[in-house]
């Protein structure tokens, strides 16, 4: 099919989906873009006042921005601290001289080009000052605990481009490769590298003379690509600084990260606190002359379990303080009495907040019920946290509950006034016995109005990953919320074999074995499903995205006949063509078997889980999309698939985003998505 065909189409389902056709009060692809977003969640030093953003969207302007607000612990209106087109972020309290400052990074000014500095707000005042005047503008802020310093990221460029090698061809446009991880889940290398700098906080609040604490080195903290602030850390006295470093001469095959401590003001040299751990080690924190950092034990496996490790740094003795736990942490927050630590982790499809005792090593669950929850502060005292809650219904929004466990009690209702109006889904969880005996665990997810005595279409949901689980999130994109009540679909979302929050073993099951067990899993799901009386089984379609795009593709070539049409969203076609196209080599050497031609095993492996060996058997209406800027799941993964189905005769369709990613990020791109994605479902399933 030609570009301009293929254009043709796209703007022809965009004209018949401009309307939607649910109702006012569901919801719908343009309502997903009017709900607030919302972010942060951080005390101020009394512990009496949380900060937050809002991010909100224009649709028409295709474009975003984040504002902050304030409110208090003990109730009341949230009251708004700032507004504007400048968005905020990287939030930290300081108590200075002058009084209670709020340090964030903005990029304020009258030009375009304007960029992220470092900003001083006066809550009480409003007034503004301007901390960093960096060129090139600055990143992921860190603020002392004594507040006379601050940590940040700058892009510092130490390679050269073609025009820097040939400067008399300043028009060239090319690039010179010598080395693998040239390009990097969306972006390409752009020659520089993000380095922690530090500076001392002047008399007058401006920051004095930078200090690149990595100079010289062609490494980047944070560690890409999705390494955040969360990768350094000031020691509680700010005297030294703790970061998180990859330096691998095989850096597409290892996750071989470390952590480093230096002296803050730059002098000394770093020192290697975790030598010899040869997986990913990240995410310091300090606390009362410990050091806190999270592990993964095995070397090329980047969905291992997640340790938590700790650091004498008098002696500097080791201790694994989740040694036996069989299931995995993210985040580690130290209560103010530094007896425990906080934790979040994957359970039965939730995520859950757990305490972690130092002394007797055992843990206890704090949160509960059907969400996902994310601890964002403590009070002084310990004995509240700020805790986000969303589920598969609505959006984050933030409360408090006790330290000892209780009732979470909302603090913000950013989409109340939406959602009080809205016909809502019901989300039920279903376990159903596979093919080998085991229990999956799913979630079901019902229109709002289910009437059992009716039938109606079904999703089938692919989860992506191949390690991540399908929990009580909110997606802006696979929004089973919309699917239910804008769609009118019963949605099933199964925890198939590889996905955490049910044991390391049922984690760890899907590497090597992608189109064994767990395709099992999920058509005994499917099946379950289909034989209630209110699924019609004639009407069922199967969506992912990733290795649920995969999913796609491999269900149609062997099992076809249970859906009416497939949708496909960055998924994996051609083992084969993928390792010779992706990154991070780490991935595919443990999950696949490392590189086809390098034994008769992997070959094997190849062959016998690779989609495109089953595409003699597609038949199945397939509705291909895909992003070019995606690098890890190649977009010409995308293209074999599409044209692989338009030579064997099979409906199908190509979704092209040239600026998007892996994901997709543009609010109206996101709309054509949803468009998209809607119509192909209405026409071969509903």
């Amino acid at each position: 099919m030609s570009r301009s065909l293929l254009t043709c189409l796209v703007g022809a389902t965009l004209v018949s989906a401009a309307a939607p056709a649910a109702a006012q009060n569901r919801m719908t692809p343009e309502l997903l873009w009017q709900l607030g977003r919302v972010s942060g969640g951080s005390l101020d030093p009394s512990g009496k006042t949380l900060l937050y953003g809002v991010r909100r969207y224009e649709l028409s302007e295709n474009k975003g921005d984040t504002d902050l607000w304030l409110v208090d612990l003990e109730g009341g209106e949230p009251r708004q601290l700032t507004s504007g087109p400048v968005s905020e972020g990287a939030l930290h309290w300081v108590e200075t001289e002058a009084g209670t400052r709020l340090f964030h990074l903005a990029s304020r000014g009258d030009e375009e080009d304007a960029t992220p500095q470092v900003w001083s707000l006066d809550p009480e005042t409003g007034d503004l000052l301007q901390v960093t005047d960096i060129e090139g503008g600055v990143g992921n802020l860190k603020v002392s605990p004594t507040g006379d310093r601050i940590a940040f990221t700058v892009d510092v460029k130490l390679d050269q481009t073609v025009n820097d090698v040939f400067p008399d061809l300043p028009m060239a446009d090319a690039r010179i490769i010598d080395g693998l991880m040239y390009r990097h889940w969306n972006q390409w290398h752009d020659f520089k590298y993000s380095h922690v700098c530090t500076a001392p906080i002047q008399a007058d609040g401006t920051a004095g003379e930078m200090v690149d604490l990595m100079k010289g080195m062609r490494v980047d903290c944070p560690v890409p690509p999705f390494g955040g602030s969360e990768q350094f850390a000031f020691s509680a006295d700010g005297k030294h600084i703790a970061v998180t470093m990859k330096i691998a001469a095989n850096w597409a095959e290892s996750t071989d990260s470390n952590v480093y401590l230096r002296p803050a003001d730059g002098s000394g040299s770093f020192e290697n606190l975790t030598a010899g751990m040869h997986g990913y080690d990240n995410n310091p924190v300090f606390a009362d002359g410990l050091l806190y950092f999270q592990s993964m034990e095995r070397p090329g496996f980047e969905a291992d379990r997640n340790r938590i490790m700790e650091i004498d740094l008098e002696t500097r003795s080791m201790t694994e303080l989740t040694e036996g736990l069989d299931q995995t942490t993210h985040g580690v927050t130290v209560a103010p009495d530094g007896a425990s630590l906080y934790f979040q982790s994957e359970w039965r499809g939730t995520d859950q907040i757990f305490r972690l005792d130092r002394a007797s090593k055992t843990t206890t669950q704090v949160t509960k019920g059907q969400f996902n929850y994310s601890l964002r502060d403590i009070t002084p005292d310990g004995k509240t946290l700020v805790l986000a809650r969303q589920s598969m219904v609505r959006p984050w929004e933030l409360g408090t509950q006790p330290a000892a466990g209780g009732e979470w009690k909302a603090l913000t209702n950013v989409n109340g006034a939406i959602f009080k109006d809205l016909e809502l889904p019901t989300v039920e969880a279903r376990w159903t016995r596979s093919t080998d005996g085991e229990s999956v665990h799913s979630w079901v997810i019902y229109p709002p109005g289910f009437d059992k005595e009716k039938q109606y279409p079904m999703l089938t949901y692919f989860q992506g990953g191949p390690q991540g689980q399908i929990g009580q999130w909110f997606s802006f994109r696979w929004n089973f919320h919309l699917m239910a009540a804008h769609g009118e679909y019963v949605v099933v979302a199964p925890n198939r074999r590889g996905l955490p929050g049910f044991g390391r073993k049922w984690n760890d099951d899907i590497s090597k074995d992608w189109g064994g067990q767990a395709m099992q899993d999920i058509l005994a799901v499917h099946d379950s499903m289909i034989a209630e009386p209110y699924i019609d089984p004639a009407r069922v379609g199967g969506i992912g995205a990733s290795f649920g795009g995969y999913t796609a593709y491999w269900m149609m070539g062997n099992a076809a006949e249970r859906f009416a049409a497939i949708i496909s969203h960055c998924g994996l076609f051609n083992l084969e063509s993928m390792y010779g196209s992706t990154e991070e080599l780490f991935f595919v050497n443990w999950d696949v078997g490392g590189p086809y031609w390098r034994s008769e095993q992997a070959q094997a492996s190849y062959d016998k889980f690779s989609p495109h060996r089953y595409v003699r058997s597609w038949k199945t209406p397939l509705l291909v999309i895909h992003g070019e800027k995606d690098f890890r799941v190649p977009i010409t993964q995308g293209i074999e698939a599409f044209q692989a189905a338009q030579i064997e005769g099979v409906p199908s369709r190509f979704l092209y985003f040239p600026t998007e990613g892996h994901w997709v990020q543009s609010p109206q791109n996101g709309v054509v998505w949803h468009r998209v994605f809607f119509e192909w479902l209405e026409e071969h399933v509903k």
